[in-house]
C-alpha cells in the first residue's frame, strides 16, 4: 500500500492535518485532522510502500502498549484512510 498522490501532512493551528494538494486531489474537500500517533505513522509511512505490520511496528516501538492494542489500532486507522481515500493498495 501506499498514500496517494497529492495528501501532505501539515501543522495548522498547532493540530496535524491531512490535506490534498495538486491536479490528482482536484475533487479531494476534506481536511483530516490527526492525532499524535497517527501523525507519527503518517510521517514514517509517506513516500514508501507499507502494510498494516509496518504501522503495528511503529506503534510498538513508539508506545509502551500491548502488541493486540497497536494491532487494533493500526487496523482501525488504516481502515478509516482507506476509506476516505487517502490509500492506495
Amino acid at each position: 500500500m501506499r498514500i496517494k498522490k497529492g495528501f501532505v501532512l501539515r501543522e495548522l493551528a498547532g493540530e496535524k492535518i491531512i490535506s490534498g494538494e495538486g491536479l490528482e486531489q482536484i475533487d479531494f474537500n476534506k481536511i483530516v485532522t490527526l492525532n499524535t500517533s497517527a501523525a507519527y505513522i503518517w510521517e514514517h509511512i509517506s513516500n514508501r510502500e507499507f502494510d498494516l505490520e509496518t504501522m503495528v511496528d511503529l506503534l510498538l516501538d513508539r508506545y509502551d502498549i500491548e502488541r493486540s492494542v497497536a494491532l487494533q489500532d493500526a487496523r482501525r486507522l488504516l481502515d478509516d484512510w482507506v476509506s476516505i481515500g487517502l490509500i492506495e493498495e
